[in-house]
């Protein structure tokens, strides 16, 4: 086993989930990093500071497996501890989800604090590698919303807070070793250069860009808007994989056709290269038909309120289709399957239904989707609704 060593650049992760080890972990350990994965869970941080290392397995023929080594962790609780580990990071990275930014806000800005009473004022650059657009920018601004403001103007000098687009299926998943995780073989990670404090440490397959736009809503757009599809599509027919949806003629057809409607946005928005981006959409469909995968439908389309907001892949992409006067049948068509998403162990599906059982589709949409009622897009979306829902009640009733 290998220890931690003092010659190696130090990263600090915030987030030992799936995506934390199997992606996240796995490429700064290959770049030259020791990796501390900040997080709360106590079976974790023991296994992590018994053994050093853990294994990844990749969803592909062979199965092959690799042994993931220099990592220890500390608890998210241990603020001294954390603090200690900032101090000497070179890099910063979170997988936690969005909403729990907030919640490391002010512990990261406790050791940037102890950087400046040190005067250590080597590059510190910390990255949000969140399915969102702007997350390192978010998590700024709760950073230095703990960060006293005599030190706004010092932190500034040699902390980088550069956006990102991270791109990995890594699906919920059980095994007997806690430390465990099984990964799809294709992953992205695009880091925007023109934020960097200097130029990174060489980090090992990812992509450095002028500017992340392009690519961040090529990934949400395409990879995000279509997953959760599939999955809204085939929770309609029963299915629990999207394994499964993909295998169903009609329904992979119908998320190629949402990918088709968000390609042509992106393409004409972004002028990308048509050709290259259908590749793209080839390369997704395949991932998401990967057999070697169990990716449940419930897992992606866990949380539909939040995917259904102005800014998420459903929504944003379908307004700013509309916007170019391009169809949009597709994308609505998939708006309206995830309004039915009442999956009874996610709250925000049980919140969403009972929404939808105590007002109108009319006022749930304005609300929640942000669309108002004045809006083209708001009938359609309510018109494909209904249609759903009487052909469910059709379906109920014949049985």
């Amino acid at each position: 086993m290998n220890d931690v060593n003092i010659d190696r650049p130090k990263a600090v992760h915030f987030g030992a989930g799936n995506i934390g080890r199997g992606f996240i972990g796995l490429i700064l350990t290959k770049s030259g990093y020791d990796v501390c994965f900040v997080t709360r869970s106590q079976t974790k941080i023991e296994q992590f500071n018994l053994r050093k290392e853990y294994p990844i397995t990749i969803a592909n023929e062979t199965k092959d497996r690799i042994l993931v080594k220099n990592v220890e962790a500390v608890s998210t609780d241990d603020t001294l501890s954390v603090v200690k580990k900032i101090v000497d990071a070179k890099i910063i990275t979170t997988a936690l989800g969005v909403s729990n930014l907030p919640t490391i806000a002010e512990n990261i800005a406790l050791g940037i604090k102890a950087r400046i009473i040190k005067n250590n004022k080597n590059p510190l650059h910390i990255i949000a590698c969140e399915n969102i657009i702007g997350a390192s920018s978010k998590l700024k601004k709760y950073v230095y919303s703990y960060l006293p403001a005599s030190m706004h103007e010092q932190a500034s000098q040699f902390v980088a807070f550069p956006n990102a687009a991270v791109d990995r299926i890594v699906p919920v998943q059980y095994h007997k070793d806690p430390l465990e995780v099984t990964v799809e073989p294709y992953f992205e990670w695009v880091i925007e250069s023109s934020q960097l404090q200097e130029k990174l440490p060489t980090i090992q397959d990812v992509q450095f860009v002028d500017s992340l736009d392009a690519y961040i809503e090529r990934k949400l757009f395409t990879v995000n808007t279509a997953h959760c599809s599939a999955a809204y599509f085939g929770y309609l027919k029963g299915y629990s994989t999207i394994q499964e949806v993909m295998k169903d003629p009609q329904l992979s057809m119908e998320v190629q056709k949402v990918m088709n409607e968000t390609g042509e946005m992106l393409i004409e928005k972004y002028d990308l290269d048509e050709q290259e981006h259908k590749r793209y959409i080839r390369k997704i469909l395949h991932r998401f038909a990967n057999p070697n995968l169990k990716d449940k439908i419930v897992r992606v389309g866990r949380s539909p309120l939040r995917k259904l907001s102005i800014n998420d892949r459903l929504v944003k992409p379908t307004v700013q289709a509309y916007e170019l006067g391009m169809d949009i049948s597709n994308l609505t068509k998939a708006i309206a399957a995830a309004l039915h998403f009442d999956y009874i162990k996610d709250p925000e599906a049980v919140k969403l239904n009972e929404e939808l059982e105590k007002y109108d589709i009319h006022l749930v949409i304005s609300k929640y989707l942000g669309i108002p009622k004045a809006h083209p897009i708001h009938e359609k979306v309510a018109a494909k609704y209904k249609e759903i829902k009487n052909r469910n009640l059709k379906v109920k009733t014949l049985s």
